[in-house]
């Protein structure tokens, strides 16, 4: 216990007290020395009980205020379970931060400038061959950019196709707003007006062998840089993947409380988004001539959070049914039930992955039901690879987080183990080849 004199410490002393009848010694060093001595203990005792106290555990009432808090907090969540109650205005700012706000940095961050890499031999996993297959790198770098695109998702001026009112229904002054679903006001300039599109291609792409482009639409209240790349980490698990794909990421509404789909509700309008695409990536991977085989990868979509809007319109009108080979829900399933079992009835070839917590359960076990109906098969368990027509709704426990969940699902970067699964079934990556993929 600190302060605490032990026993032998205390004999020690009484030992060598001074006694009237015992003459008085000689002191063993002279005065300075002595002096230097005292110094030295001054110092050297107070840093002792320092580093006793950093060994000390964290007091009692600061834990058991810490274990209410959370016991509360996790009441009021278990409360919420429509979209809605789950981003109420009010509580946004507590979901996720403002533009004004920093987030702790990860120790590996995804530079927007290429860094150049030093070319080696090692195991890289192919999306449509053995995933384990040794092969050489390539002599290139890998890309983190972003990219401006006509058929991104905004801006957009036409109608919300639910109730086919024009989409900016605000105006003060010379400025156009949307009155969100919740009520809030966001104007076309600050909200609706980037039309900047995350791409991501891994040093170790080639075009010339099967792959896939990852298209990933982010939930509420997220910016591509600060969110998709930085935080949750998406291009960094599709390189640590291995698997041979790119990632296209479009930005959603900046930063808000808004599940809007703006160029994504048009018929068409996710093959526009692809097309225009093609361009980009063959120009970013350093071969204007790959365009055509860029044309004709096939397509996962992974929708995070508000994404399930966008994806479950690019899955209804998109205008791409047959090269879109998976569709990955991260918490997700908020609404738009009847495009998902639509999508997943007419498309047997692909797969379709729905992770949830508590706040969507309701509506994935809906789903699930839709699904059984109609004579589909469904697993409730992600253990093994995804096949042709795989249909699988994996519940993660209470103490994941829905803000954390790109990172932190049923396991450690779900968007990785994900592709991994699907690199070990080489008929989800196959369409026909192009004539670039030939040469």
């Amino acid at each position: 216990m600190v302060g605490a004199v032990p026993k032998f410490q205390a004999a020690d002393r009484a030992s060598r007290a001074t006694s009237p009848a015992m003459p008085r010694r000689a002191m063993p060093f002279p005065l300075p020395l002595r002096w230097h001595w005292v110094a030295m203990a001054a110092l050297v005792v107070p840093l002792s009980f320092a580093l006793v106290q950093c060994g000390k555990a964290p007091n009692a009432d600061m834990l058991a205020a810490n274990t209410e808090g959370a016991k509360s907090r996790a009441k009021s969540q278990a409360a919420a379970d429509t979209f809605d109650d789950r981003f109420p205005t009010p509580q946004f700012a507590d979901r996720f931060p403002t533009a004004h706000e920093s987030l702790p940095q990860v120790q590996r961050q995804i530079a927007l400038a290429p860094q150049p890499r030093a070319v080696r031999t090692e195991p890289v996993r192919v999306a449509s061959l053995t995933p384990t297959m040794t092969l050489p790198r390539t002599e290139r770098e890998e890309l983190t950019t972003l990219v401006s695109m006509k058929s991104s998702a905004f801006p957009y001026f036409g109608t919300n196709p639910r109730s086919e009112e024009p989409f900016l229904n605000i105006s003060k002054g010379d400025r156009k707003g949307h009155r969100s679903h919740g009520g809030r006001v966001y104007w076309q300039d600050e909200t609706y007006n980037d039309s900047r599109v995350l791409v991501h291609v891994p040093e170790t792409f080639d075009v010339k062998k099967p792959g896939v482009i990852v298209v990933f639409f982010h939930g509420n209240g997220a910016t591509l840089e600060r969110d998709v790349r930085d935080r949750q980490l998406v291009p960094q698990q599709i390189s640590d993947s291995g698997v041979n794909a790119v990632l296209l990421a479009p930005q959603m509404a900046v930063n808000a409380a808004d599940s809007s789909a703006g160029k994504f509700w048009q018929p068409g309008g996710f093959k526009r988004f692809i097309d225009e695409s093609a361009s980009h990536l063959a120009r970013l991977y350093g071969d204007p001539k790959s365009a055509q085989a860029f044309a004709n990868l096939p397509i996962v979509i992974v929708g995070y959070s508000g994404g399930f809007l966008p994806t479950a319109w690019s899955l209804e009108v998109g205008g791409v049914p047959n090269r879109v080979r998976g569709v990955f829900l991260l918490d997700a399933v908020y609404g738009e039930l009847d495009k998902f079992a639509s999508w997943i009835e007419k498309n047997r070839s692909g797969f379709f992955v729905s992770s949830y917590t508590r706040y969507t359960k309701r509506h994935d076990q809906e789903l699930m039901q839709m699904l059984r109906d109609r004579g589909i098969a469904v697993t409730e368990s992600m253990d093994g690879p995804l096949r042709p027509g795989s249909v699988v709704f994996v519940q993660t426990p209470d103490g994941v987080t829905h803000r954390d969940y790109v990172t932190q699902a049923w396991t450690e970067h779900p968007v990785k183990d994900v592709l991994v699964k699907m690199a070990a079934t080489p008929a989800l990556t196959r369409v026909a080849s192009a004539p670039y993929a030939n040469r």
